[in-house]
């Protein structure tokens, strides 16, 4: 294994510190803890997500202005701690409550319910929106129902532009669940991520070989086969999230995310056969996102998530200008 890093045990620490010193204009970290917030203090209500480190940029890459009021890390590919959580909810809220956005695995769902419990007990008001927008696999080792993945940011992103611009608790957590609803993921993987405390890839692939519907944890996808062109894996992708649609929808939102390991090269190569297959399909594109937002450390692969944006107001939103690290 080789990676850049000092010992094993320091990494979520180093990290985050290097991250919140690297941009002290934007964010901070919040002392004796795992949570990084921006700086400014906007009367609004407060967006609080999180979860395993490893996902970078996701999810501190999204606090500031118009995304998230801040974030919590847990250790690689592990759930926060409900007092972490807790931390960030205090940190953020602003007297009109917290919108807690939860990738849907059970460690999170769990921890996160948690908090919510011990924050209200302190007097912060929270809702809970769960994503679970990867259809590839259900009830995986991980979860019950869909896992959370990519379409996670862009909820961060329309919910931000609502908090901002002054919608209540009940509002937010109104439009997250129907936006869940609009949203469909599926990943692939042409290799396995390298968790540094265990030092090899969590699972194999052959030199020539990918595997469809693979988590951003390394979860079992759905099939393995040989390599194709990408045109193929696009096909293969695209045909799968249109088909759970039912009704193909007449205008789409679509983000093609790195999964770590893959060039942004491969990135816009798949993109645009992903644009060409839509356009076959008499599907108009009206946004358009390429890049590593939810990675699974340095696996090699990407994910492709389909929004219906029928919606203008939901397009309006992804469209707003923020001021995050990585948005």
């Amino acid at each position: 294994m080789k990676k850049i890093i000092n010992k094993t045990d320091d990494i979520i620490e180093e990290m985050l510190s290097g991250l919140s010193a690297s941009y002290p204009q934007l964010i901070h970290r919040v002392e004796d803890s795992r949570v990084i917030a921006k700086n400014d203090h906007k009367k609004q209500v407060a967006l609080v997500s999180g979860g395993g480190s490893g996902h970078e940029p996701s999810h501190a890459g999204f606090v500031g202005d118009g995304m998230l009021s801040a974030a919590v890390a847990g250790d690689v590919f592990t759930s926060p701690t409900p007092d972490q959580i807790q931390i960030a909810m205090h940190e953020a809220d602003q007297g009109e409550g917290v919108l807690l956005i939860v990738k849907n695995y059970t460690g999170d769902n769990l921890n996160f319910e948690m908090a919510q419990d011990l924050a209200e007990m302190d007097g912060i008001q929270s809702e809970i929106v769960v994503v679970d927008d990867d259809i590839a696999v259900e009830d995986s080792e991980f979860t019950a129902g869909k896992r959370g993945v990519a379409g996670t940011i862009l909820v961060h992103k329309i919910l931000g532009d609502a908090a901002r611009n002054g919608a209540s608790l009940d509002e937010l957590k109104q439009l997250g669940d129907k936006v869940v609803k609009k949203m469909k993921t599926i990943g692939l993987a042409l290799r396995a991520a390298t968790v540094p405390e265990v030092g090899k890839p969590g699972f194999e692939l052959a030199e020539d070989e990918i595997e469809y519907g693979v988590g951003i944890h390394g979860e079992a996808g759905y099939r393995r086969e040989k390599i194709k062109p990408s045109r193929e894996l696009a096909q293969e992708l695209t045909s799968k999230i249109l088909a759970d649609y039912g009704t193909n929808p007449k205008k789409v939102g679509v983000l093609v995310n790195g999964m770590g390991g893959t060039p942004l090269m491969e990135q816009f190569i798949f993109m645009n056969d992903v644009l060409n297959l839509l356009k076959e399909q008499d599907i108009e594109v009206t946004f358009h996102k390429v890049g590593n937002y939810m990675t699974s450390l340095d696996m090699e692969g990407v994910s492709l998530t389909l929004i219906d944006l029928t919606d203008e107001s939901i397009k309006e939103a992804l469209e707003s200008e923020v001021t995050t690290i990585s948005w």
